[in-house]
């Protein structure tokens, strides 16, 4: 039964997605003679974790159960006092006895101690029970402590022959459909990044309009000093980057909401991508253009990447990048069929 009580754990971590950065996704649930006495999930970054969701949750005519249940807990619970005391301090006053664990929390101070610390005081920790799912919900969290960077996402959208779009032009090669689900994507993660190009042809507004929750970060890079502040995307819900390379005197007015961040020239994505996580972005959506995608799978700082093409022809134009293996899944929108890629590192 390890494994559906864990299913219900991992279906609880979906339910706040995009909603707990820099935390991960958790869902903790409390089983006593197999029946579910408490549940919970990990609302927000600095609320409850999971674990004291679920334990809250208990009904008082169930709490005497608590001794006697076993924990299903989609990450390893933290031992360190953040925001909120460690789980484990709770887990151990509750009198749990046991513990299954989905994967490793990879964070300093945590990564494997929290479950040592509950063994050495005698409860039974079982681990990697759907270790896949659990890794999968984790990475954003994971990439970001582990490798000072967010997980990177790549988005595009290609011709039926192969085409990213058009020079000095803009080319819509997504329905409405397709629309939703990258408004979906806006949502999960704390950041998008377009180039230059994208934002001068394309002027995007690059806001979560189509799906419930805020708007991510929005980032573009201008090293030569092309974007005006009359662009649609500075004058949008939310806040945008501009990423230079120095200081200009003779620098426009922007709207309030637009911040000039300086990185020397030598930083490339790497710099881009660490001065996000410093800002505590876990998670980064590439949404174009094709160099800068290109850039990304060039320097193997991507993570996955989802392609949607469509059955339209456009003969010519910019090539989409290419050089990805098997796709891990594919479905279909209407007119747009998408692939979902995995970096291969993540294979077994």
């Amino acid at each position: 039964m390890d494994n559906h009580y864990m299913r219900r754990a991992l279906d609880l971590a979906r339910l706040a997605e995009g909603d707990t950065s820099p935390n991960p996704g958790v869902g903790a649930v409390l089983v006593a003679n197999d029946r579910i006495i408490g549940e919970g999930f990990h609302r927000a970054h600095g609320q409850a974790h999971a674990e004291v969701m679920a334990i809250r949750s208990v009904r008082s005519e169930d709490k005497d159960l608590i001794r006697t249940s076993v924990l299903y807990v989609t990450l390893e619970p933290c031992c360190v006092f953040g925001r909120t005391p460690p789980c484990t301090d709770l887990i151990l006053s509750s009198g749990i006895r046991k513990v299954v664990v989905s994967c490793i929390d990879q964070s300093p101070g945590v990564n494997r101690k929290g479950i040592h610390i509950l063994q050495e005081k005698g409860i039974e920790v079982i681990e990697n029970v759907r270790q896949q799912e659990g890794e999968y919900q984790a990475l954003a969290r994971n990439t970001y402590v582990s490798q000072n960077r967010p997980y990177v996402i790549l988005k595009m959208a290609i011709s039926q022959d192969g085409f990213i779009g058009q020079e000095e032009k803009q080319v819509i090669l997504s329905n409405a459909a397709s629309w939703r689900l990258v408004h979906r994507l806006r949502h999960r993660v704390d950041s998008i990044l377009i180039g230059t190009r994208t934002a001068l042809i394309d002027n995007p507004r690059l806001t979560n309009r189509l799906f419930w929750g805020s708007d991510p970060l929005r980032v573009v890079p201008d090293f030569n000093y092309r974007l005006q502040p009359d662009l649609t995307l500075f004058s949008c819900p939310g806040k945008t980057w501009i990423i230079r390379n120095q200081e200009s005197s003779t620098d426009q007015h922007w709207p309030e909401q637009v911040s000039i961040k300086i990185l020397p020239a030598e930083s490339g994505l790497s710099g881009i991508l660490s001065l996000l996580a410093t800002s505590g972005k876990t998670s980064v959506l590439v949404e174009g253009g094709a160099k800068l995608i290109r850039s990304f799978l060039d320097e193997d700082l991507w993570d996955e990447a989802i392609i949607s093409s469509t059955d339209e022809f456009l003969g010519s134009g910019i090539p989409g990048p290419t050089g990805f293996t098997e796709p891990e899944d594919l479905f279909v929108l209407g007119t747009n069929r998408f692939q979902w890629f995995r970096n291969p590192r993540y294979k077994p």
